[in-house]
């Protein structure tokens, strides 16, 4: 994977593990900063990805009205701690001049954006922007819904707290009626 450096990993969580009083070599942990290495190249595999990529394929089809994909799982982490945090995001979109994207884009482009140290707010921005302008559609709305480690493990300690954070752009930003049609549709089970 380019420009992540295995090998530094596996140092700097050696380190770690001395630092806080463990014996990198004893038997349970003599593995681990090679096994973090490896879970970190994946986790932040998005890094070198650019969500614009996934929309360059675009189909042409008479529809345009709403398109919904709710309860996308997702995991990140934290960029203030590299905690993980864990959700689902929700992406609707309004398609403009016929031009629709593969449902399962919609899918990649949350792993994409959510690969890499990560701020909620920041992850529903960047999905929003990135299909306005991409699909050139007449109307999007995230809403991204996830639980965080650094408030539940850590600090505060309230566990089960969920964090909601929403992007409208378009018509749904516009659009008050259109964008409560939306947030139904994303509470309906």
């Amino acid at each position: 994977m380019s420009g992540i450096d295995l090998n530094k990993i596996e140092q700097a969580v050696a380190m770690i593990l001395e630092a806080i009083g463990e014996d990198p070599s004893r038997e349970g942990l003599m593995d681990t900063p090679k096994r973090v290495a490896k879970m970190y190249e994946e986790v932040f595999s998005g890094i070198h990805e650019d969500p614009k990529d996934y929309f360059r394929t675009v189909f042409h089809e008479d529809h345009e009205e709403l398109v919904l994909v709710k309860d996308i799982p997702f995991y990140s982490m934290c960029e203030h701690h590299l905690v993980p945090f864990h959700g689902k995001a929700h992406i609707a979109y309004i398609p403009q001049n016929g031009t629709v994207a593969g449902l399962s884009k919609l899918a990649r482009a949350v792993e994409s954006v959510t690969k890499r140290p990560q701020l909620q707010e920041r992850i529903t921005t960047t999905i929003a922007e990135t299909i306005m302008e991409m699909l050139g559609a007449a109307g999007v709305y995230v809403m991204v819904e996830a639980e965080h480690m650094c408030m539940t493990m850590r600090g505060v300690k309230k566990p089960g707290s969920k964090t909601v954070t929403a992007a409208a752009r378009g018509v749904l930003k516009e659009d008050a009626i259109k964008r409560s049609e939306v947030i139904s549709f994303i509470q309906m089970n």
